[in-house]
């Protein structure tokens, strides 16, 4: 491999920089999802700059970034609105282990967008609020067990790292999956505390929460993202909402790829089914780290009078409140997120018309804000996570490193999706869905 990418340059400092990376970094990243980013090279991409919608590598290389920091950096790069408040805060202090005003006027912000939203707590990342939900979820009803779905990705951390992606071997019967750990290193007691079903599948969702009458929480993506944006059938998250409500049990939905990108009040007012907990990270902080989880005055009580506990030192630091607070005025604006929505439809209208025109089976699934390429067998959609397991990967990787040769950045991984950033001017777009065309023409 030389690292050419024929429209751009090369990528050997790439290259260079994660041999040296390995001798320092554990595997030579940070996270296990950078293994990869440039297709069939055998390294990742290093990005030195990013500006608007576009990112720079060490090369020199210049991308249109639909990666956006797994949707993170939703103003876009180096955002004038973040920069200039961002830089008042250094001047002044990025953190006290105090309170701060920055973090009131953020959380008055999230209960006046988020329907769910009586009372707000701070994380700094979306495992970190996934847990947090959980523990307020379990002190609240004084129950332990978690329903969650197979496929859903709720982060890293022992909690609920459970059959995110299994292999068919491990995965067990459809109706009633095994719960099968994310890695090694996540003990068993962990894992028998979580009961894993299928999504969109009504029946086994009542077996389950029949044979399992002492939930404390059902929990789940509302539009799967780490399941390349599978969408709920219509009625399901309705379904949840019911059956959670007639049983006792907190319905948590996972909103840290939904939330604010997919409209002010994220999927809750999309599919307008408001759940108990919501979580929150990526969007709201517009590239810095923080998260959130909020939800009923009823189920934050016992968080709120200290009898569950919950801590952080780093929890709502004034940088990170002032970035999300910053971003979240500017996405409560829906000419915001409408534009991005109708971005992101004009992309997929692109390749399923050029999927079509060259005969490729293929679904394009989600919302303008976030969406997926799939190349399943027949080109249906995928409603769970075992859909999956059938789709052509082979072709989803050509597919991606054909749009990185023409300037383009997407995800690496066919369960992952695009994320559609605010600031994608039309020049971009026309460049992104040539780019879609000329792939095409190539698969």
């Amino acid at each position: 491999m030389n690292g050419v990418f024929p429209a751009l340059g090369g990528t050997d400092g790439s290259r260079s920089w994660f041999e040296r990376a390995q001798a320092s970094l554990a595997g030579g990243i940070s996270s296990s999802a950078r293994l990869t980013s440039t297709g069939p090279h055998p390294y990742p991409l290093y990005m030195t700059s990013g500006s608007g919608a576009r990112v720079r590598d060490v090369d020199g290389n210049e991308y249109i970034d639909y990666l956006v920091s797994y949707g993170s950096a939703v103003l876009g790069h180096a955002s004038p609105l973040l920069t200039d408040a961002l830089t008042d805060v250094l001047r002044t202090g990025t953190m006290f282990g105090t309170c701060n005003v920055p973090e009131v006027e953020l959380a008055e912000l999230i209960c006046r967008m988020v329907p769910c939203a009586e009372l707000v707590r701070f994380a700094n990342s979306g495992s970190e609020a996934v847990q947090g939900a959980v523990r307020a979820a379990r002190g609240y009803t004084g129950r332990s067990t978690i329903l969650k779905f197979e496929g859903h990705y709720h982060g890293w951390s022992d909690t609920l790292a459970v059959s995110n992606r299994p292999t068919t071997a491990e995965a067990g019967p459809y109706g009633a999956p095994h719960a099968v750990p994310h890695s090694p290193g996540i003990p068993p007691g962990v894992v028998d505390d979580v009961v894993v079903r299928p999504w969109n599948d009504p029946a086994a969702l009542r077996s389950a929460l029949d044979a399992h009458p002492g939930l404390a929480a059902v929990i789940c993506e509302p539009i799967v993202a780490n399941n390349a944006c599978t969408m709920p059938d219509t009625g399901f998250l309705e379904l949840l909402r019911q059956e959670c409500t007639a049983r006792g049990i907190v319905l948590i939905f996972d909103e840290v790829c939904t939330g604010f990108r997919t409209g002010p009040g994220g999927a809750q007012t999309l599919f307008g089914v408001v759940p108990d907990l919501a979580v929150y990270s990526k969007a709201l902080g517009g590239g810095l780290p923080i998260a959130a989880f909020a939800g009923r005055r009823e189920v934050m009580e016992p968080l709120a009078s200290g009898r569950v506990k919950h801590g952080g030192t780093y929890n709502a630091s004034p940088l990170c409140a002032t970035a999300a607070l910053v971003t979240l005025r500017a996405l409560n604006d829906p000419a915001v997120t409408g534009r991005i929505d109708e971005t992101g439809r004009r992309i997929m209208e692109t390749v399923r018309r050029a999927a079509h025109d060259r005969g490729v089976p293929c679904a394009v699934q989600g919302v303008g804000a976030m969406f997926q390429v799939v190349f399943t067998p027949d080109g249906s959609p995928t409603r769970q996570y075992r859909d999956l397991l059938t789709a052509d990967g082979g072709r989803y990787d050509a597919f991606r490193h054909e749009l990185l040769k023409r300037g383009v950045h997407t995800n690496a991984y066919a369960m992952a999706c695009w994320f559609v950033p605010a600031v994608v001017s039309d020049a971009d777009l026309d460049a992104t869905c040539r780019a879609v065309e000329d792939a095409f023409a190539v698969l």
